[in-house]
């Protein structure tokens, strides 16, 4: 029971740790969010790109957009299901695909075409392999669940795309739609809850191994 004790309260300081690290993450990208646009970073920085420090940062690029090879991605949002519109923009050196933002189901075969030229702010978003929960993505049926860079840039023929896609913000597209500037920003925070969990059952523990140690020396 001791031993237990122990382990119990060894994942109870684990969990204050991550507590730590999560409200640093959040205020990081807190900052990032309300920050000057910076420019889409280019093929020299692909390799340093991380979720840790650079999901969310304000970027912007200039490029033409590519309305022969829109991808939709399934979506439910504040607005009800529908989906993503995502669509390649080809800047000056590299290919980067850009979420103008969200369509109802019914718009599903009117896609609104993006502007030839354009100039596009919004956030950087790590790419969403695999898919959605239990439900994977299917190139060859055109059904996305994610917003899988990889494969979508596979699926449509892409090359020199950015490992990365970006949201676009709530400027508004001509006629209204897509819808852009959704983007939900949201961190799960119950590290102390599970923290106080983890102590409460090594309190839990500590008081066991005193009861049955008093039992013994009591000879019961």
């Amino acid at each position: 029971m001791l031993a237990c004790a122990v382990l119990l309260a060894g994942l109870g300081i684990w969990q204050l740790e991550r507590r730590v690290w999560k409200h640093a993450l959040i205020a990081a990208v807190d900052a990032r969010i309300h920050a000057a646009p910076v420019a889409a970073p280019g093929p020299g920085e692909w390799a340093g790109i991380s979720a840790g420090n650079d999901a969310y940062r304000r970027i912007t690029v200039i490029g033409h957009f590519r309305n022969d090879r829109v991808t939709l991605v399934k979506a439910v949002t504040e607005r009800g299901p529908g989906y993503w519109v995502m669509t390649p923009l080809q800047a000056r050196d590299f290919t980067v695909l850009v979420n103008r933002g969200f369509i109802p189901d019914a718009m599903r075969r009117q896609v609104p075409a993006g502007p030839d030229q354009a100039q596009v702010t919004g956030l950087l978003r790590i790419t969403e392999p695999g898919g959605g929960f239990l439900r994977s993505n299917d190139p060859k049926g055109s059904r996305w669940y994610s917003r899988d860079v990889a494969a979508i840039a596979s699926a449509h023929g892409l090359s020199n795309t950015a490992p990365y896609f970006i949201d676009a913000d709530a400027t508004p597209n001509p006629g209204g739609w897509p819808v852009g500037g959704l983007t939900v920003v949201h961190f799960n925070d119950s590290h102390l809850v599970y923290a106080l969990t983890w102590f409460a059952l090594c309190g839990m523990a500590l008081w066991a191994a005193w009861f049955v140690t008093r039992r013994r020396e009591a000879g019961e």
